[in-house]
């Protein structure tokens, strides 16, 4: 039987960079995946590194996507040196574009929302957003601009950390996922696999939105698929340099010319389809947003499955389990909150504490919960 210091269900950005983290620490650790590593939500995203909350339910969150986005440039760089790999990271800012109702009373709104969680953020007239991205829609009449954004290419990051991982010692597995957690009395002891048992001391559960589906992690990891269409266009008449947000749409753009736009939320389990209505939706607002796409050529197009928990934020942390950690439940922010995830874990694995307050987010809110319900 293979023994490890740590073992990590699942070998997407979060696995993989967890993984990374604690090799780097001169841990000997093993992934294991059930499927082909960092083709699940990792592969699906869009790469967007943006601490700004989406809505109100995601303020809890912004201290540690804030932290998270700082720590970026020193997390890719590891990555990059450690695999040869290059992951196209734009330090270019995004902006948010306006069009529609009391622009003005919109922009007001969200740069009060912005400064006060301590974000950088500037108001455009429809006049500046256009000077600096042309390709927008004639009718805009303001933006935000949100200067400290960036964005990567999140398959080349999810394979380049595989790979320094891989560099570091770590070995990886695919095809042999977790089935269960193998547990003795309150001692999680490893994993159970499809090829039989794995022994470490630590035990990562990182599965996204399978999470649950590894017995005895359900009732830490409440985590079900929240279904995301995209499509990738190519249009060499539009350029653009910003991650672009309208209420309807956002565009990313590549360092190769092909723009990114997205994404659908669609809460209806496992099904992978790219559907017509969903397609529609995002096409509308890509050209509604950037008209010159409306010649664009569709290169691409996909559905991935986002890990959603029933309160929408991240799962993290040691559960009543000793030896057993939880890492899943990203939502839409997985991309982003990767090297905070990976760093929080090799903290709690090598010191037993955290430089971040985690308990917000704790595997054991669930159980709490229904404890009290009952």
């Amino acid at each position: 039987m293979k023994k490890y210091d740590a073992v990590v269900a699942g070998g997407g950005l979060i696995g993989a960079s967890i993984a990374f983290e604690l090799a780097q620490a001169g841990l000997h650790v093993g992934v294991f995946d059930a499927r082909e590593p960092g083709r699940e939500a990792s592969w699906a995203g869009a790469g967007i590194i943006s601490p700004a909350p989406e809505g109100p339910a995601m303020f809890p969150l912004v201290a540690l996507s804030k932290a998270s986005a700082a720590i970026y440039p020193k997390f890719i760089k590891a990555v990059e040196e450690a695999s040869g790999q290059n992951v196209e990271y734009r330090p270019d800012g995004a902006m948010e574009v306006f069009w529609e109702g009391d622009v003005r009373e919109e922009i007001s709104t969200l740069l009060a929302v912005y400064h006060g969680v301590g974000l950088r953020a500037e108001a455009l007239t429809g006049e500046r957003a256009k000077e600096l991205e042309p390709g927008l829609m004639e009718e805009v009449q303001g933006g935000v601009l949100r200067p400290d954004e960036s964005s990567l290419d999140n398959r080349a990051l999810t394979q380049a950390t595989l790979e320094a991982a891989k560099r570091k010692g770590v070995e990886i597995f695919a095809g042999n996922g977790a089935t269960g957690i193998w547990k003795e009395g309150r001692r999680c002891k490893g994993l159970q696999l499809t090829s039989g048992n794995v022994e470490a001391k630590w035990t990562i559960i990182a599965a996204g939105c399978f999470s649950a589906k590894i017995a005895g992690a359900a009732p830490y990891a409440p985590v079900s698929p929240a279904k995301g269409q995209m499509a990738v266009l190519r249009c060499e008449a539009v350029n653009i340099q910003h991650v672009l947000w309208s209420e309807n749409i956002y565009l990313v753009p590549r360092n190769d010319g092909r723009i990114l736009a997205g994404s659908t939320v669609e809460r209806i389990g496992f099904d992978r389809d790219v559907t017509a209505g969903g397609m529609k939706k995002i096409m509308n607002g890509a050209i509604e947003l950037v008209p010159g796409l409306a010649k664009a050529r569709i290169e691409e197009t996909w559905a991935g499955l986002r890990p959603d928990s029933p309160d929408h934020l991240p799962i993290l942390g040691p559960t009543d389990v000793e030896g057993l950690l939880l890492a899943t439940g990203h939502f839409r922010s997985g991309i982003l909150l990767a090297p905070l995830t990976a760093q929080l874990m090799r903290e709690w694995i090598t010191t037993q504490k955290v430089s971040a307050d985690w308990e917000r987010f704790s595997p054991m809110r669930f159980l709490e919960a229904q404890a009290q319900g009952a």
